[in-house]
């Protein structure tokens, strides 16, 4: 395992920001860090193809970059690819080396089929050979970066015991394991007793590998007392940052509606500068859902943000809505 492994360095237990497309883009993560930070956690890009860095026109490949985008302040930060080509991972942890990551991740749990095509995501898990063959290559592209796997219990049935003891034969400095298969997305509850079952693994093992568990976590609470029920040495948090960029900073000052708003308004302008030229304006309205729920008036002003189509739009209904409340 790298020497410059920053995993090693976390105080136990520690967060992780889940990677989510199209939600923990530059601009959200850019909010959550400086609402969330000093409270340490690590990190995540969205996921990026590895493929297209590889592959794309210079067009497309200067928007992939876009993506790849960070700041310190979202230090450590690990930037997550998906692919099924050993020599595009091997470029793709190359180039996450030279622009300063902390980390690489290799996405082995993504459930959409335009990854799945390729044989990537989810579909590594009826391939253990080839990802076996993926964190060599990231290591190969990658030898001062501790290289990680986000990953599932399964794809169609949950096989963790024979999956994860070939993971580990690579040895990762990590393995995230969202506690549900392929196949049942995220339709029933998430499963931690298997997380517990991931831990028991590694150890029976003799693996060094940190295992972090994900699925329907509430707040860090909650992250906390799944990570004391299991063993697991971190959590990973997803769907719970959703209109609260403050999750990880134990706070609730922020929890009161003047200051959820205009974090929102904070949050669209920085959607507009960092992506407003190669993003849909379109992606910011699922975090308005979530930013404006809970108080009176919540529903009204939700739909007319919905009918916004720009930043200043958001800003002048959100300061006319609050002239009235307050």
């Amino acid at each position: 395992m790298s020497s410059d492994n920053f995993w090693a360095e976390l105080k136990k237990p520690f967060f992780v920001l889940a990677p989510m497309a199209d939600v923990t883009d530059g601009a959200f993560r850019r909010v959550i860090a400086k609402y969330s930070k000093p409270t340490q956690f690590v990190t995540y890009t969205e996921f990026v193809s590895a493929d297209g860095l590889a592959l794309a026109p210079e067009e497309g490949r200067k928007k992939l970059l876009r993506d790849l985008v960070f700041t310190d302040a979202e230090r450590p930060i690990v930037a997550q690819f998906f692919t099924s080509t050993p020599e595009y991972m091997e470029k793709a942890a190359a180039l996450a080396q030279e622009m300063g990551f902390d980390g690489v991740d290799i996405n082995m749990g993504c459930p959409a089929d335009a990854v799945e095509k390729q044989g990537a995501g989810a579909k590594l898990i009826l391939n253990p050979e080839r990802a076996q063959e993926l964190i060599a290559a990231a290591k190969r592209g990658a030898p001062n970066l501790p290289v990680s796997v986000k990953t599932r219990l399964g794809f169609n049935t949950d096989i963790l015991e024979e999956w994860l003891p070939q993971l580990l034969v690579a040895e990762p400095v990590m393995v995230a394991i969202h506690a549900r298969t392929r196949k049942e997305m995220s339709a029933v509850p998430a499963r931690w007793e298997r997380v517990k079952r991931a831990v028991e693994i590694r150890n029976e093992l003799g693996s060094k590998t940190l295992i972090v568990g994900n699925g329907d976590l509430k707040d860090v609470a909650d992250a906390e007392q799944k990570i004391k029920e299991t063993g697991a040495d971190g959590a990973m948090l997803g769907r719970a940052i959703f209109g609260k960029p403050w999750l990880f900073s134990y706070s609730h000052e922020l929890e009161n509606e003047e200051a959820r708003l205009r974090i929102l308004v904070e949050h669209t302008k920085s959607f507009e500068e960092l992506l407003g030229d190669i993003k849909s304006f379109a992606i910011m309205k699922k975090h308005f859902k979530a930013y404006v729920e809970g108080f009176t008036g919540a529903k009204e002003l939700r739909m007319q943000l919905m009918e916004a189509e720009n930043a200043s739009q958001v800003e002048k209904i959100i300061e006319e809505f609050l002239k009235m409340e307050l």
